[in-house]
Order: C-alpha cells, then structure tokens, then sequence
C-alpha cells in the first residue's frame, strides 16, 4: 500500500509527472487554447487490459452546448489542472457512443468492489489516478479506495493503493479458442485490430496471426508499432511472410523490410514475385523522408485515350483507399511504373461532372506540378499545404511516373516514431 489517508488526495505535479484523480475532474471546464470554453467535463474513459497491463486512459467525455456529449481524446490534451482542462487542435462534435471495450470512470467503474491481493479484503473504489507515461499515453497508477468489509481496519477508512494490489481491473488472458477470437475480429477495423493484438501475449498474438489470410494480416500490420510487425513476420514461415508482403502497400512492405536484419530482407525479396520486389527495391533506394521514400508505386494510371467511365470504374474498386481513389494520374503507356511520360490527373470530383463517354485527356488537370524522387519532405509538406491535395505525383528526370506520395503517408512520417503505440482512439472512429 502506498499510503494511508483519510482526507482526499490531491492532484500532484512533480517536474514533468502530473498525478490526477479522474474523479474530481468532473464538471470542470475545457477550454481551447485561446481561452474559449469548449464544455464541461462529464466523465472519462478507460480501456482495461489483459494481465500486468495497467489500464489506458483514452480520453473525456465532454458535454458541449447544447447538453451534447463528445468525446476529446487524450492526444487533444495539452494541459489539466484542479480548476480547468486545455485542449488543441478541432474538436470532432459527434455525438460519443461508448464500445464494448469501454469504460466510463465515473459511471461504470467507481463504486466497484475491489479484492486487495495482501489480505483478501473487500474495498469499494472511490476514485482512480492516472499519469502520464514516457509515450504520451495516460494510465491509471493508483487507487482511492474505502475499506467496505470486516479486517483489522475499521470499516470506513480511507487510502490509497497501487492499481496492482487489488484484483478487478485486468482482463484475463484470452481463453477462448482462435476461431471464436477470429470471428470477434471480422467486423473490426484494420487499426482496432491491431490495438487488441498490441496487447495479447505473444503466444496468442502469433496464434491469431497466423489463423488470419494473408491480405486481412497486410492490412493489420500496416497499422501494427514496428516492434510488433517485425516479430510476427519473422515468426512466419518465410513463404507464408513473403505472400503477406505482396500484399502490402508497397510503400509500407518497403518499410517493414527495412526493419529486418539485411540478410533476411534479401530472402524476403527473392521468394517474392519478381515484378512485387522490384517495386521494393525502388522504394528502399530512396531516403525515408524523401518523396520517393513515402510514395506508393502503385497509383491509379490510365492512358489518355481512357474514358470518364474507365476512370470511375477504377476508383470504384474496395481495395483502393480514400487517398488513391480521390485522382486518376493520366500517363502515356505503358501505365504501370515507371510509366511513359506523366501528362496529368484527373481529380475524382471532376470525373462525376462530365459524361462517362468523356476521354480523361479532356479533363486533365496539368496545373500541379509533380516532384522528383529525391524531393524532401518539408517541400513534400509544403505543396500539399499550398494545394490543399490528397496526393502528388512523383516523377524521374524524364517526366515518367514513379508513384504517388498520398496524405496519410506524410502525416505518418510528420508524426512521432512511437505514435502507433499511444492510444489511438481519435483514428480508431471517436476523433
């Protein structure tokens, strides 16, 4: 037990760590930085974890004019104190709708019956303190309980334990078999995926990898920390890795194989198909924060002869994400990179005005001006500011296409290394 106290702790700041009791933050104001009041705080949410895993606070649920309840994650927070909460950055207005692996602090887990791991004895939960950790990610670190049955501490009495010292706040590790873990997972998102399987044990974390097919997988280690992602392709049969990389956006394969050791990567490389390691290749020949280096090497490309209803025929497609699927990038043929010469893009909303008999050379827009391979990412940043774009073509020294830098992958590369392993929840469908 950490301490002994009747009265109520307090929030506590020490240098860069802020203890705050969750509780207590109730009905105080959220305001933005220029000091205008956003709402007020009504609760919080936490996520419990499998094992020795101390659960994550996510974020706040904030009731805004008029008596409208939204959630602001965590990484919205710059600042909290006794009288007030800081947010950055807009706030997402819809309505908050609680998931299953949810829980709402002050509704659902206060007043919680609690075993203490010492003695076996009952306490009743009165409030929870969370910090902040090296990543960014706020955890709950202590507890303020209520001594609620008989022992040798008279009933009533007040203090405070570590989160640990008491049973009820963890998941038990999964115990059901893979298929049924599987079937809870079909209706989930890539990202979502990859969060519960952060958090599985290692052995279970293979197990449900290796039951899922090969492009289900590519999708989710797209979103999985580099420590993850590494260790489940090095833990698969190389052939079954090798399939999972070509299933990959080339430009994230291209990142996971420049994470394994050298040697490893090669043999990756030749068990693939020749044609899907040599986009490979190309992109790992490029600095990191280079437009070569973010650009995907797969756009959408058509000749100029090509119609309006070819075009919306090809963005059509569900394995074309938003960012590729908004334009249509108009080369001569061949029209795989490297291309023959880059003319243009037509941009998706352009396409829908015109008549489907319409050839995209008619509608092109050649007033973006690509960038070259070697382009660093501030100019990268810089163009897609300028333009408001949703992605740029890149292209060689003889106006070939080489791919297409999309605007996710530059906020990836603008964000923090660790920034997978925080929370998560405004990408995860709250923000």
């Amino acid at each position: 037990m950490r301490s002994s106290a009747q009265g109520y702790p307090s929030h506590v700041t020490t240098g860069t760590n802020t203890r705050v009791f969750l509780a207590r933050l109730t009905g105080i104001g959220v305001f933005d930085p220029h000091g205008d009041q956003v709402g007020k705080v009504r609760d919080a949410i936490v996520v419990l974890r499998i094992g020795a895993n101390p659960p994550r606070l996510t974020g706040l649920v904030v009731e805004v004019p008029p008596r409208r309840r939204i959630f602001i994650p965590m990484t919205k927070v710059t600042a909290i104190d006794a009288s007030q909460i800081i947010v950055t950055g807009a706030v997402n207005l819809r309505r908050f709708e609680k998931r299953s692996n949810e829980t709402l602090v002050t509704a659902e887990l206060l007043d919680r019956s609690l075993v203490v791991k010492e003695d076996a004895s009952t306490v009743t939960l009165v409030d929870v303190a969370v910090e902040q950790g090296r990543a960014k990610d706020w955890f709950i670190t202590e507890l303020f309980v209520r001594r609620s049955g008989s022992g040798f501490r008279r009933k009533g009495e007040r203090f405070v334990l570590d989160w640990d010292e008491v049973t009820g706040l963890s998941l038990p590790e999964p115990s059901q078999p893979v298929e049924r873990l599987l079937a809870s997972l079909d209706t989930m998102r890539a990202a979502d995926v990859a969060v519960l399987l952060h958090d599985l044990p290692v052995q279970r974390r293979m197990e449900v990898s290796r039951a899922l097919d090969d492009e289900r997988l590519a999708d989710i280690l797209e979103e999985l920390p580099e420590d993850d992602r590494v260790q489940i392709l090095q833990m698969l049969e190389a052939g079954r890795a090798a399939d999972v990389l070509e299933e990959m956006d080339p430009d994230d394969a291209a990142d996971l194989i420049s994470e394994l050791p050298p040697q490893q990567a090669q043999d990756l490389l030749e068990l693939m198909e020749p044609d899907e390691a040599d986009d490979i290749r190309r992109l790992l020949s490029y600095d990191d924060f280079s437009a070569g280096g973010m650009m995907t090497s797969e756009p959408i490309i058509l000749p100029p002869d090509a119609t309006v209803a070819e075009a919306l025929a090809s963005i059509r497609k569900v394995d074309i994400s938003p960012a590729l699927a908004a334009q249509v990038f108009i080369c001569r043929p061949p029209t795989e990179t490297p291309t023959g010469k880059y003319l243009g893009m037509c941009h998706f909303q352009r396409l829908l005005r015109e008549p489907p008999s319409t050839l995209v050379s008619a509608v092109v827009d050649t007033s973006i001006e690509p960038v070259r391979a070697e382009t660093p990412l501030s100019q990268v940043t810089h163009s897609f500011a300028a333009y408001n774009l949703v992605a740029l073509p890149v292209v060689d020294e003889n106006n070939r296409l080489l791919g297409a830098v999309t605007v996710d992958d530059v906020i990836d590369h603008m964000l923090p290394a660790n920034w997978r392993e925080q929370s998560g929840n405004e990408a995860h469908g709250h923000g």
